[in-house]
């Protein structure tokens, strides 16, 4: 292959990590030699700004919007992103082309047993309002702090005593070669973020051949979950502020969802379940029907 296909992705271990099993899964799709497909290395907001949370700073848009411009401006051909960390409404230029095969979607409590083993008034580190939410409504006792940065800054802050425990994604932690790390969270304790544990890759809109080159790697599952995860963001009007879960999964043409809706501070929520065959109108009706349950305290954080 005489042109290389460039494959945007962060710098961070697990974004390159990713970027490596998409470029893999490539070559082996197309009989592709190793080096027909080059990783391209573009540092974003997200990865310089790490002492603030991301709410207060722009949001998941500033994991992508570099990326976003490299990708429009014909510097890469796809960008390769984790899933849970892109904005709902997405540049009509840009298009979700392909997903690889979903991961663990659990997370994992690292410093303790499970939640319930965590000491009273345990300080846990996490800079997702989704978790810190569910963690105090499990336990309201507990001391929530932010905590941000890549895999090896957070478990760093952990071990230098920041905190007592902190949450991290079993996906990422997994890809890492560190899946003895923590203990995984069962999905009836903590639903996952939307999203979680899959690695999705993006395109041009109006480039037809990129779009065929990728959609040889997609997972046709995880592509339904994911979407229809993402589809329950956008009928709910979410953005990085709200604290919400959501869990999708297929049997045969059966998709069902699961959600939660939870205030900041864990004092109140409102959970549901959906499913059908159209993975978008079973999100839209759960959101509809989530807003509709949710105690006031809990609908003011989402603008359908």
């Amino acid at each position: 292959m005489a042109i290389k296909f460039r494959l945007g992705t962060r710098g961070s271990p697990l974004a390159l990590t990713q970027a490596g099993m998409v470029r893999d899964a490539l070559c082996a799709a197309h009989g592709w030699a190793p080096d027909a497909v080059t990783l391209v290395v573009i540092r974003t907001t997200g990865d310089r700004v790490q002492d603030r949370p991301l709410a207060e700073i722009g949001g998941k848009a500033l994991w992508t919007k570099e990326i976003d411009r490299a990708l429009l401006d014909d510097e890469i051909d796809a960008a390769v992103h984790s899933m849970k960390d892109v904005e709902t409404i997405r540049p009509r230029a840009i298009r979700i082309a392909a997903m690889l095969p979903r991961a663990d979607v659990r997370d994992r409590l690292i410093g303790a047993e499970s939640v319930a083993a965590l000491a009273q008034g345990a300080v846990v580190g996490t800079s997702s309002p989704r978790r810190r939410a569910q963690l105090l409504r499990l336990r309201p006792d507990l001391t929530v702090v932010m905590f941000r940065g890549n895999v090896d800054t957070r478990l760093a802050k952990l071990t230098a005593g920041e905190a007592d425990a902190t949450l991290l994604a079993a996906a990422g932690l997994d890809r890492l070669g560190r899946d003895g790390v923590g203990r995984a969270i069962p999905t009836d304790t903590m639903l996952p973020a939307p999203a979680q544990g899959a690695v999705g890759i993006e395109v041009r809109s109006a480039d037809a051949n990129a779009a065929r080159i990728v959609a040889a790697i997609d997972d046709a599952a995880t592509s339904a979950c994911v979407l229809a995860e993402r589809a329950l963001l956008a009928g709910l009007g979410a953005d990085c502020h709200s604290p919400v879960a959501a869990l999708a999964a297929l049997s045969g043409e059966m998709l069902t969802l699961r959600a939660e809706l939870i205030a900041e501070d864990g004092s109140a929520f409102v959970e549901g379940s959906g499913e059908g065959t159209d993975g978008s109108l079973v999100a839209a009706e759960l959101a509809a029907d989530l807003l509709a349950r949710a105690p006031e305290v809990v609908r003011r954080l989402f603008q359908p």
